[in-house]
């Protein structure tokens, strides 16, 4: 074992007479834990929080979206699912009308974006069929019933006080010419099942019909007001656009979920960043207390510096001798906070022990997901920031005159 690393060791672990140099080496360890795994503990609940709104979102909506650029719908959305299907790297196809309306039952009323869907083709390109509770996606098949059925948002059926089989009246804005003038469609549903993503903005708002029933209660006449495709690799979905756009020709146009959802993600990104940094301050804290530490060892252990200096102990010696001891406490706070954030995140996930509003957060608990990247920017980063804290008491313990330190001892 190389002497300054012994000698630095002996330090840290001094007792006795220096027994208060080893309380304010402790105080520094438990600085750098303490911010190490705060910053692990931030980093993993922003990473869990993004991951988990993506994960909801790309349930339950298709990764790319297929519009007319100068028309009111698709009108032969038919050839395009099946175009779509045959290209390479696309999982599914399905065409979607979409439209609002005003849903209401005996007790109340709420606005509503209604999705028709061919439910056969709606599991290649979402996850719906998962998220249905009482009853199923097959349920929405159009057999010709007095009343079409309607998958209702969990939440949306909790406003209107509704469950599996209650009729709900929906009221379309599309209306409809009579003596009278426009009459906006009134429909009568019944209600087939309940959805539940997870998300508090699509199952407080969003419903489910038949394709046919959605065609004719928004007067669409057997178009789609666009197709949805599902890719295999959702990180590339802008690699498949320009195929995409080849294979259709002119007149369409492809939005991704990147560009859909891209002020949400950059928000929870900026928010990210912003605690890490402002976390990451304790880091910074505990290395000024490793400043400290290494000033008043250097004063309390000048007489053993001019001593060793006069032994032959090199100036160069000397900083490594104190760079070695700051060092050795950076590395004990930061493998000790990190053994805590990692094991904090997991016991925090796991139980699912910190419960948020579903209306404001749209998930019902905070996720924790602490991914390696970020925690080894963390170990990678606090042990930075303790190595340039011991620079400077190390350098002033190098340039130490053993003359001077002796002269009055």
């Amino acid at each position: 074992m190389p002497f300054e690393l012994r000698v630095a060791l002996r330090y840290l672990t001094a007792r006795r007479k220096q027994a208060f140099i080893s309380l304010i080496s402790a105080v520094s360890v438990i600085g750098v834990t303490v911010g190490v795994m705060a910053l692990m503990i931030a980093l993993g609940l922003m990473t869990g929080l993004q991951a988990e709104i993506r994960s909801k979102i790309l349930g339950a909506t298709a990764h790319l979206s297929i519009f007319k650029s100068r028309s009111d719908g698709v009108d032969d959305y038919g050839p395009i699912v099946q175009k779509m299907r045959g290209l390479p790297g696309v999982v599914g196809a399905a065409p979607a009308v979409y439209s609002k309306a005003l849903l209401s039952s005996s007790t109340g009323a709420s606005p509503v974006t209604l999705k028709g869907i061919v439910p056969e083709e709606e599991t290649t390109v979402t996850e719906l069929a998962r998220q249905v509770q009482g009853g199923e996606l097959t349920a929405l098949r159009d057999t010709g019933a007095d009343l079409a059925p309607v998958l209702l948002g969990r939440d949306l059926a909790s406003t209107l006080a509704v469950g599996p089989g209650d009729v709900v009246t929906v009221t379309s804005p599309q209306g409809r010419l009579s003596p009278l003038g426009v009459l906006p469609r009134v429909s009568r549903l019944r209600v087939a099942g309940l959805v539940r993503t997870g998300l508090y903005e699509f199952d407080s708002a969003w419903a489910y019909i038949p394709l046919a029933t959605a065609q004719r209660i928004f007067g669409e006449s057997g178009r789609a007001t666009l197709v949805e495709v599902r890719v295999e690799d959702l990180y590339r979905v802008r690699d498949y656009e320009p195929r995409i756009l080849e294979a259709l020709g002119d007149g369409y146009v492809i939005t991704d979920w990147i560009e859909t959802n891209e002020s949400l993600f950059s928000a929870l990104w900026l928010e990210k960043v912003a605690i890490g940094i402002t976390i990451g301050l304790i880091v910074i804290v505990a290395a000024l207390n490793i400043v400290a530490t290494l000033v008043l060892m250097v004063m309390e252990k000048h007489k053993d510096i001019a001593i060793l200096v006069s032994m032959g102990a090199s100036r160069a010696s000397m900083m490594r001798l104190f760079v070695l001891q700051g060092t050795l406490i950076g590395a004990v706070g930061t493998t000790v906070g990190s053994l805590l954030g990692w094991l904090a995140c997991r016991v925090l996930d796991h139980y699912k022990l910190i419960q948020v509003p579903v209306d404001v957060y749209q998930v019902s608990y905070v996720p924790f997901t602490l991914l390696p990247q970020d925690a080894l920017s963390v170990i990678v980063g606090s042990m930075l920031v303790c190595f340039l804290a011991t620079i400077y008491p190390a350098r002033t313990a190098a340039r130490l005159d053993p003359a001077e330190a002796l002269r009055y001892e």
